[in-house]
């Protein structure tokens, strides 16, 4: 069968960084071909130059045995090529249906748009993934999940015989991606043909017909599905074995850092009322204490409540070390001791048009000033340290922070997070987008950061990685607490059993 899609010799510098060197493979028509590799590895990279986001490349793009090289989205597009990527590429101040058609509004014989026409398509494009999101919702409104079924439902209009998908559950729950295999199965049915990235084995071995692995830029091997497993894969991304992190169990100081009494979340207009109503909870020194729920059951909302950041001021109490505060701003909860990392890199945890360095220090300038002024020495040994401690690939301090993978972005926030020195350190989805090797490098350094005494709270919509890290799990359903399990106690039954109780 000859293939559809050709990469020949294909590589790509940025500056100093060699992003993709020689990289040649072959994708046939109607089979699903993940990519695989750690963050830094090209993947991203290669896609975008499939996709026409990138457009000065080495090396050659065959399409249906004729070579292309596209100017841009549009010249893919019309080619029969797109793509969903991981990083959300929405407009937030349009509606969700004027996203989806954006560039390609139905107008009228007169030139004026028609509305209706828009939203009854995209109505019918977010039928197909099962959510009843509504095509006049401004995408500002949406949470980073239901921002990533509008991403998929933008590329499905386009109606592509290629279609390429850069981590499409990242920020999905465990119903939604099961909406989104169904959708996938339904595509392969109608012959389209699906390059696929994730670092979730599970996801690549239920879906994919054969896996192609790239390592710092290069090509390392394209094998069947049938005939590897996910070891194997491990391997070949990082080089090495990656064994299963086994957490330490070691004895914890009780001393109580952060408490909550009765918080509660007020959700004006919403027939609940509440995004979360009367949580109490202990956090102790040394603790990594998990956050486990379904999408809506107030995971994000009671780590912004604790960071100063929701969007209504929270009921109840939140006690740091036995004192009662109050935080209005995240300023104010930084200065109590806590730092934390958004689900949301991308809108709120970076700055697009600043560096490495000005990204991570960011927090911290007083540290790095004398009398109102940036000791630049100060300044870039604090970042080397977080840069190396972290071990984030980068071009160096004064390379822009968009020009790193998404796994060493995340690792920028949190080196900025570390230059805070906080009592408390919030985590929310922190691995969202990462590769397994940098999953294992996290699990470490949270381990480390709470055997030297630091409390830690972390949300995940993996139950697994949940399981990995955690003393404690809490479970949220629908913004009560509905469960609490010790390390011990916890399963993914008894946790899915307690984060469908309020539904129940």
């Amino acid at each position: 069968m000859n293939p559809i899609i050709s990469i020949r010799n294909v590589g790509k510098q940025f500056g100093a960084v060699r992003a993709l060197d020689n990289v040649s493979f072959d994708v046939t028509p109607g089979e699903l071909h993940a990519v695989m590799g750690e963050n830094g590895a090209g993947k991203s990279t290669l896609m975008k130059i499939l996709s026409g986001v990138i457009s000065n490349f080495e090396g050659e793009l065959w399409l249906r045995n004729k070579t292309v090289q596209f100017s841009n989205t549009r010249d893919a597009e019309n080619a029969g090529v797109s793509i969903i990527h991981q990083e959300l590429n929405l407009v937030e101040q349009l509606s969700v249906a004027a996203n989806i058609f954006l560039g390609r509004e139905s107008r009228s014989w007169l030139g004026i748009l028609n509305q209706r026409e828009m939203d009854d398509r995209a109505a019918a494009l977010l039928a197909q993934l099962d959510t009843n999101i509504s095509p006049r919702a401004h995408v500002s409104t949406l949470r980073v999940g239901d921002q990533q079924l509008v991403e998929i439902a933008k590329a499905l209009s386009l109606q592509s015989d290629i279609l390429i998908m850069d981590e499409p559950t990242s920020a999905l729950t465990e119903s939604e991606v099961a909406r989104l295999y169904r959708v996938i199965d339904r595509l392969r049915t109608h012959g389209v043909t699906i390059l696929y990235i994730s670092h979730k084995m599970d996801e690549v071995f239920r879906l994919a017909d054969r896996i192609t692995v790239l390592r710092d830029g290069q090509f390392v091997q394209t094998v069947d599905r049938a005939d590897t497993t996910p070891r194997a894969i491990a391997h070949l991304m990082v080089g090495r074995d990656i064994e299963p992190r086994k957490k330490n169990v070691t004895e914890r100081d009780a001393a109580v850092v952060l408490e909550t009494k009765n918080l509660s979340l007020p959700w004006p207009g919403h027939s609940r009322g509440w995004r979360l109503q009367d949580v109490s909870l202990k956090l102790h020194r040394g603790e990594i204490l998990g956050i486990a729920g379904l999408m809506g059951a107030g995971r994000t909302e009671l780590l912004e409540c604790l960071f100063g950041a929701s969007e209504f001021p929270p009921q109840g109490s939140i006690l740091i070390e036995g004192k009662s505060r109050r935080f209005s701003h995240p300023s104010q909860a930084m200065q109590a001791g806590i730092a934390m990392v958004t689900e949301d890199r991308k809108r709120l945890g970076l700055f697009a048009h600043m560096t490495v360095r000005e990204n991570i220090t960011v927090c911290a300038l007083s540290d790095v000033s004398t009398a109102g002024v940036i000791a630049r020495g100060r300044e870039t040994t604090a970042v080397m340290s977080q840069i190396q401690a972290l071990s984030v690939k980068t071009d160096g301090p004064e390379a822009m922070i968009t020009t790193l993978s998404g796994g060493n972005q995340q690792k920028c926030v949190i080196g900025r997070c570390m230059l805070t020195h906080p009592k408390v350190l919030l985590l929310d989805d922190p691995t969202r987008g990462v590769d397994i090797g940098a999953k294992a490098e996290l699990y470490l350094l949270m381990e480390q950061l709470a055997s030297e005494g630091m409390a830690i709270i972390v949300t995940s919509s993996e139950l697994p990685e949940l399981l990995t890290v955690s003393d404690r799990i809490l479970v949220l359903s629908e913004g009560l607490l509905t469960g609490e399990f010790s390390r011990s106690e916890a399963t993914e039954q008894c946790i899915m059993e307690a984060a469908t109780k309020a539904q129940l």
